[in-house]
């Protein structure tokens, strides 16, 4: 087999491969005559139609999937010749198949960027840190209670946290009404802070029955171009003003969140500890972000276009799950122009720890693998179930052992790099950070 590069531009390579023609022919001629023992063909028994005849109506065929299977096998062998290391499937161009004749083809296909790792020394970040105090814990049960909270209609005056039952109808300048600025029985929490700003603030103190103008304007960054910026009002209708009734901490409200037995002091324990764990994760996640964020800025690679467009894909499918409400959408339908700039970013990221993990020869560690499968698992109500059936999947197992090895890498770098530790408040701590400008 001859194999030699045509062109080398970037992270492309085009390489021309010739096959023998022998190699072509006698696996041909193999399988023809091993057809000759078993295909029925009419006017002949089977296991003697001669090997004319069978290569008359399968040679064809035959050649075909022969000259298919022969592409793929010394496709990856020429690779391994060439000690190159592709990325997605190849695109083969210009078959040259005759019979008795050499197999030629042309293999288009990108491959992974060399890359040169900047000194780790160099990453310098900021670790949150923070506790959960007595204060925390009790705003936490203060939204739970809130999110079980009911509510009874009432002649009084709305205050904070009620719900109002509205009709409202918006315009331009008092004039022209404008799209998606009316609506008719709608529901609204006042505190709630999904209406614009001053909405909400200027409904305290109505009754039911009530109808008052709202002079307001629309926040400059809202995403609605034409009515951005502008003074509009509001005439609102209030139809009904219904009061908060918060519910008691008793053994109903405890059950609500799976504690049984145990009251009180269990319901606490169970709700710190549930804090807790969202605290570490969120500070694990935004350590491990802005080291990522690090490495990104430090590493400037060259990223071949089948990583992006693979990232693209993932990133769609994201999308879908979050915002598509379980129906089937077609991925084609959005554009992929949409995911461009982070699919890049991200597939930069994934040949950038590709690479300190070879570097540095890293392998998942199995008790930090076994630790996050029970962590998952301990917000199951049977955790040994959940602990079983991730061993017993292999691709779930994988996916673990992924994230495990992100972890590694960012304890990794975390070593050699500079870390100043910011003390933060829990609500502070368990926030997100921004997303990077991709």
């Amino acid at each position: 087999m001859q194999v030699s590069i045509e062109s080398s531009k970037g992270l492309e390579r085009q390489i021309k491969v010739v096959v023998p023609a022998d190699k072509v022919e006698s696996e041909v001629t193999q399988r023809l005559q091993k057809a000759t023992k078993t295909v029925n063909i009419k006017g002949f028994r089977k296991g003697k139609v001669p090997l004319n005849v069978v290569k008359q109506q399968y040679g064809k065929a035959v050649r075909q999937e022969v000259v298919g299977e022969t592409v793929n096998s010394s496709f990856y062998e020429a690779i391994k010749q060439e000690d190159l290391q592709p990325v997605g499937q190849p695109k083969i161009e210009a078959v040259v198949d005759n019979a008795g004749e050499d197999l030629e083809y042309t293999a288009v296909f990108e491959v992974y960027p060399t890359v040169k790792l900047a000194d780790l020394s160099k990453v310098s970040i900021t670790r949150p840190v923070a506790d959960i105090n007595s204060e925390d814990l009790e705003k936490m049960i203060d939204v739970l209670r809130n999110q079980q909270a009911s509510f009874d209609e009432t002649d009084k005056p709305a205050v904070d946290g009620d719900k109002l039952n509205i009709d409202f109808v918006g315009t331009l300048r008092g004039k022209k009404e404008f799209p998606g600025g009316s609506a008719e029985g709608q529901d609204l929490v006042l505190g709630s802070n999904s209406m614009i700003p001053g909405f909400e603030e200027g409904l305290v103190g109505v009754s039911a029955g009530d109808e008052t103008d709202l002079k307001l304007k629309f926040p400059k960054d809202y995403h609605a171009e034409e009515i951005k910026g502008k003074a509009v009002t509001f005439a609102v209708k209030v139809n009904t003003v219904s009061a908060k009734t918060l519910p008691a901490l008793d053994d109903d409200f405890f059950a609500m969140y799976g504690v049984e037995a145990g009251g009180e002091e269990k319901f606490r324990e169970d709700i710190e500890a549930n804090m807790q764990r969202e605290l570490n994760n969120a500070i694990r996640n935004n350590v491990k972000n802005r080291i990522m964020d690090q490495l990104y800025t430090l590493n400037k690679v060259d990223v071949p276009q089948a990583l992006v467009a693979n990232e693209i894909v993932q990133l769609k499918k994201q999308m879908i799950q979050q915002f598509g409400g379980g129906q089937e959408i077609d991925l084609n339908m959005l554009p992929d122009d949409m995911f461009q700039a982070k699919a890049a970013r991200r597939a930069s990221l994934g040949v950038i720890v590709s690479e300190v993990v070879k570097v540095e020869a890293l392998t998942p560690d199995d008790a930090q693998v076994r630790a996050r499968v029970d962590e998952i698992a301990s917000t199951y109500e049977t955790p040994k179930e959940v602990v079983d059936y991730y061993y017993s999947k292999p691709e779930l197992l994988s996916s673990v052992e992924a994230v495990v090895l992100e972890d590694q890498v960012t304890e990794l770098v975390l070593s050699k790099g500079k870390v100043k530790e910011e003390k933060l408040s829990y609500e502070d701590a368990v926030k997100p950070d921004p997303e990077p400008e991709a």
